[in-house]
């Protein structure tokens, strides 16, 4: 039987397991991921890190997807999730829902210096961001770090208020993807979503270049992180960790993993690095 038998392929969070005493390894690892993208591309990308550390931790892991983003945040504060995969706005959400418990374990190299891009179409005449007024315009996700959070922070940053310079209610398109090609599509003026994401449709062709262009790109700011319940036992925490730090790229089985996660490698998260998001959502009103 193929290893994707742990990696469940419903589509919600529903009383999974009972939760478990503080510094307990579970029986089997319940791991998820923000929905940022399409379900089919995210079980994509997680399936074959579940088998990895079913692997690297000698216990049965499976993958949980979730139907939002706040399903992963009370998913993990309910005990129902071990180690989630989440964007930072994500994360400081599960760390406060959780009472500072949860514990942020490793991140991508480029999560360090992560990025929004703002894209348009050129019939729209949007060359810079006071061009948006009056444009209708597109989120990804509400909870979104790369695609809401961030964006809306440096709108606010340049004098433009998402809710009153917009020709209508600025729209939520649910996932990166999702933005790019609502724009693309006409649906919308402009958009902002993930770097990272933008890059991977532009190699894959899933949006025409000629059709939709980025116009704008954000100053660097921390983003994705992995991020464990934080009632786990210290020691498989520590486990989880090193089979994330292992990873090389220059390992071609390694790589196949790094590549599903658009990273070169990961590094070790410092709570720290966190505050300038909780800053951010707080002073664009996301977060009180």
């Amino acid at each position: 039987m193929r290893m994707a038998l742990w990696a469940v392929l419903g589509a919600v969070v529903v009383g999974i397991g009972i939760g478990f005493s503080e510094a307990e390894t579970p029986a089997v690892l319940r791991v998820s991921a923000i929905p940022d993208e399409n379900p089919q591309e995210l079980l994509r990308i997680y399936e074959p890190f579940a088998a990895y550390l079913i692997k690297e931790l000698g216990i049965p892991v499976k993958f949980v997807p979730v139907v939002d983003y706040a399903a992963t945040v009370e998913g993990l504060a309910g005990k129902k999730l071990d180690l989630v995969w989440y964007g930072g706005f994500t994360s400081v959400q599960a760390v406060l829902r959780t009472g500072g418990t949860a514990t942020r374990l490793v991140m991508r190299k480029e999560d360090a210096e992560f990025k929004s891009v703002f894209i348009t179409r050129p019939d729209t005449g949007i060359t810079k961001l006071s061009d948006l007024k009056g444009k209708t315009f597109a989120f990804g996700s509400v909870s979104s770090t790369s695609g809401h959070l961030m964006p809306r922070y440096f709108l606010l940053q340049n004098k433009i208020d998402p809710d009153r310079d917009f020709a209508q209610k600025a729209a939520f398109s649910g996932a990166h993807d999702a933005t790019a090609l609502w724009v693309e599509g006409g649906r919308v003026d402009a958009g902002a979503l993930n770097f990272l994401v933008w890059d991977k449709l532009v190699q894959e062709k899933k949006v025409d270049t000629n059709k939709v262009k980025v116009f704008w790109t954000t100053p660097p700011y921390v983003d994705y992180v992995w991020t464990a319940r934080g009632e786990l036992d210290a020691g498989l925490r520590d486990r989880i960790t090193s089979a994330f730090l292992k990873l090389k790229y220059d390992n071609p089985e390694h790589r196949t993993l790094l590549d599903l996660h658009r990273t070169k490698g990961y590094i070790r998260a410092r709570d720290e690095d966190w505050k300038g998001i909780q800053e951010a959502a707080q002073a664009a009103g996301l977060l009180k």
